[in-house]
């Protein structure tokens, strides 16, 4: 029990200390508390976040069987600004999923022999056997987006990829190939934040490249060509989904689902909503419409 020998001093546990001593360890402990408290909240939070998307990866086995079973092709596109959520997504879509039956791609820069080749032959051979799953950490759109800022891809070869791309994925589909394009969109706020993150974090800075240094300065160039991606490859055979990403958990939650309802197989368990959320899943058609009423009201496209 505390007793007060003089109004400079106290006694805690047969302990003398200064009143400034002891008032200073009381915050220290307060502080310490405070921050467990916050570190306990926020694990329990993403307790609960993983828990509640695991029912959906448990349908995603399903969604496996079912390709295995009718020898079905699959393919899903990951694009989006850099630290807009894709890598995060794609682990957790592949989290129980069977190693067997899918694989994820993430190409790096054209080796000197692949410059030389048929654009899509580095993506083709990477394509699906019948029951496989391909998940591409970027794809073939690489060229309508970072190669087209940063001048990675000649006008021609650009304007090439514009113009073939949609009979390309008409073949892939109409060869019963099912095509799932995601698009994820974080605002110029949020990434700024997330690669603050990146450049403070010793465990997420190799995440940072070079593009992702300049993503920021060159914000307005990424929206014009996405505006130009959808408006020219967003299609009834091969349409785009954007996915709204500033909240994590909801864009991976229903990016999920938006690739379990593409594809038609029996439901693992029917009391689930397989309902997209409004505020985080938009058409490519509706994002080109909101993206065009922008630049009419500001005079450009603010992304």
């Amino acid at each position: 029990m505390a007793q007060e020998m003089n109004p400079e001093q106290i006694e805690v546990d047969g302990k003398t200390l200064s009143l400034k001593d002891y008032v200073q360890e009381h915050e220290e402990l307060a502080n310490e508390n405070a921050a467990l408290k916050a570190q306990n909240k926020k694990a329990i939070r993403r307790y609960r976040r993983e828990e509640e998307l695991k029912p959906f990866q448990a349908e995603l086995l399903k969604l496996q069987q079912y390709l295995e079973d009718k020898q079905r092709r699959m393919i899903i596109l990951f694009e989006g600004r850099d630290a807009a959520g894709k890598g995060g997504t794609i682990r957790r879509v592949t989290r129980y999923m069977n190693e067997k039956h899918y694989r994820v791609v993430a190409l790096g820069k054209p080796t000197e022999e692949q410059k030389t080749q048929w654009y899509y032959q580095k993506y083709v051979s990477q394509f699906p056997r019948a029951g496989e799953t391909v998940l591409f950490d970027r794809s073939w759109y690489n060229r309508a987006m970072v190669e087209r800022v940063f001048n990675y891809c000649s006008e021609k070869e650009y304007y090439d990829f514009m113009r073939g791309v949609v009979g390309f994925e008409r073949d892939l589909v109409r060869q019963d190939t099912i095509l799932v394009k995601l698009y994820f969109s974080v605002t110029k706020e949020e990434q700024a934040r997330r690669f603050e993150r990146r450049k403070t974090d010793p465990l997420r800075q190799w995440k940072l490249s070079e593009v992702d240094l300049q993503a920021q300065d060159r914000w307005d160039d990424f929206t014009n060509v996405k505006y130009e991606m959808l408006k020219r490859t967003h299609t009834i055979d091969s349409p785009w989904t954007v996915v709204r990403s500033n909240d994590k958990h909801q864009a991976r939650l229903n990016a999920i689902k938006v690739i379990l309802n593409a594809v038609p197989y029996s439901r693992l368990d029917e009391s689930l909503d397989f309902a997209l959320d409004e505020g985080v899943i938009v058409s490519g058609s509706r994002e080109l419409e909101m993206m065009e009423v922008e630049r009419v009201r500001s005079g450009k496209f603010t992304g």
